[in-house]
């Protein structure tokens, strides 16, 4: 087949607008589609990469839920408790006294329990006058507040020494709750 030169220039023409077309549109169609490609591909791996870490983190978020529950009940177990607040009081009472006997701490008088109420939470302060004959009862008396539960904080301590006897004075405080407490027909002091 031979062509002319009409039909020769027509098919060179026909080539050239070709490559220009394939130059414009169909090499950035192409690159475009390699870009979104890589932009996927990028995408992925950062989105594996942020999974990967939400695993290993959740490991750690999971112990320190745990650390913060077990964190929990033991303060609630430090906190007393009751239906009223004369009820917690009288038990706030009752711990100091049991732990003076049990040290062999004589109570000379106790005043009654002071209390402050604020955002959710009763403080109450009980003071009380106290005598032994061995300073080693005041330390273990001591020991006992530190370690009791409910916990009982020591305010204000001071002691003597008359003979053969100590004397002294001690101020705890005890927490609660105030919220769902009744407050027992009294006022509060």
């Amino acid at each position: 087949m031979h062509y002319t030169q009409r039909e020769k220039n027509i098919v060179y023409i026909a080539l050239l607008v070709g490559a220009i077309f394939v130059g414009t549109t169909v090499l950035p169609m192409i690159q475009s589609i390699y870009l979104d490609r890589e932009g996927n591909i990028e995408q992925v791996l950062l989105e594996i990469e942020r999974e990967t870490r939400l695993v290993e983190e959740t490991a750690r978020w999971r112990e320190r839920r745990t650390e913060a529950e077990v964190r929990i009940a033991q303060l609630e177990r430090e906190i007393f408790s009751g239906e009223t607040i004369p009820l917690v009081e009288a038990e706030l009472q009752s711990d100091l006294s049991q732990y003076a006997r049990e040290s062999g701490i004589i109570i000379g008088s106790t005043r009654l329990a002071e209390r402050i109420e604020t955002n959710e939470w009763l403080m109450i302060s009980q003071e009380m006058s106290f005598r032994t004959d061995s300073a080693n009862n005041t330390i273990g008396f001591l020991e006992r507040l530190d370690n009791s539960v409910p916990r009982l904080f020591v305010r204000d301590f001071s002691i003597n020494r008359t003979r053969s006897q100590y004397t002294g004075d001690i101020t705890v405080v005890g927490f609660a709750r105030s919220e769902g407490l009744i407050t027992g027909g009294l006022s509060q002091r």
